[in-house]
């Protein structure tokens, strides 16, 4: 049944990227492409920013402290193995505070740039526009907050994983909402985990498959798009030590691989929250109801 605007209240209306009820896997992923199609300016541009930023702080690490100019460190293979142990745990040693440096501003950027697409997915559902600015005044209340959510959230898969991995990969999926239900819902941090658990509980192999897919997918754009920068290099350069501009290569490479991919994976995971909360909620017909408010 229809009224004379087109509305259906059947929730299958589709005034953005997505049809407005429960979503199949293809309709996830091309809601995300499409997404990033109808609003590039916004998600490229502030993704090319955020990416090339952190590829220089990546470039100068790799230049001045993490010596990837250098041969790679070896472990003598005529050692005992306690030597060789040894020799393990003082490479360890030595590299683990530089790439935990990294591993941090790889977390600030892309929470931001999560959180950003975020708000960006909720106004693509409606079929709206917005701009950079706009997107940024709404994220800015929330980006100190998804920043300790994304930490506590990346702990706790952390720690998970070593436990035989299991428990890592079912934390993954459990929480994996958490994210967009900061942003969109406006809530605490606390609030956004439990939000999380509630939409994933008695969905949690269809939640992990769809983001599963989402992940090789966004491997599959990143590794082609990085493989015309990797043929540049010479194959042996990790035991030789790069040379400035195989570094200078890889670094951007990188860096316009995560101007899509991240965006990519952002917009995966907001589609599949609002998709869960379709299916439990009814959302649907509160989103048909803003999209005719325009």
């Amino acid at each position: 049944m229809s009224d004379s605007t087109g509305w259906s209240s059947s929730g299958g209306d589709r005034p953005g990227v997505i049809p407005l009820r429960p979503l199949v896997l293809s309709e996830i992923i091309g809601g995300a492409l499409d997404t990033l199609r109808r609003y590039a300016g916004v998600v490229f541009g502030s993704a090319a920013v955020v990416a090339l930023l952190s590829g220089v702080v990546y470039f100068a690490a790799d230049l001045w402290v993490l010596d990837a100019t250098e041969p790679a460190p070896t472990i003598d293979a005529t050692a005992t193995p306690e030597q060789q142990l040894d020799q393990a745990v003082a490479q360890l040693q030595e590299t683990l505070p530089e790439f935990g440096a990294l591993a941090l501003i790889t977390l600030v950027t892309q929470t931001f740039l999560s959180g950003l697409l975020t708000v960006v997915v909720g106004r693509a559902v409606l079929g709206q526009p917005i701009g950079v600015g706009e997107a940024w005044e709404q994220l800015r209340p929330r980006l100190l907050p998804l920043l300790g959510l994304t930490l506590v959230v990346t702990v706790a898969v952390m720690v998970g994983t070593l436990f035989f991995i299991v428990p890592g990969v079912w934390l993954y999926a459990l929480l994996s909402l958490a994210t967009p239900a900061l942003v969109l819902e406006r809530g605490t941090l606390g609030e956004a985990l439990r939000r999380s658990v509630a939409l994933v509980r008695g969905s949690w192999w269809r939640v992990f498959g769809v983001l599963v897919v989402g992940v090789l997918v966004t491997w599959a754009i990143g590794t082609l798009i990085q493989w015309p920068f990797g043929l540049a290099i010479d194959p042996q350069a990790f035991e030789r030590g790069y040379t400035t501009q195989e570094l200078l290569l890889r670094e951007l490479g990188g860096a316009v691989a995560r101007t899509v991919t991240v965006p990519f994976g952002a917009a995966v995971t907001a589609l599949l929250y609002i998709d869960q909360r379709i299916r439990r909620e009814g959302l649907g017909e509160e989103l048909a109801r803003a999209a005719r408010r325009g």
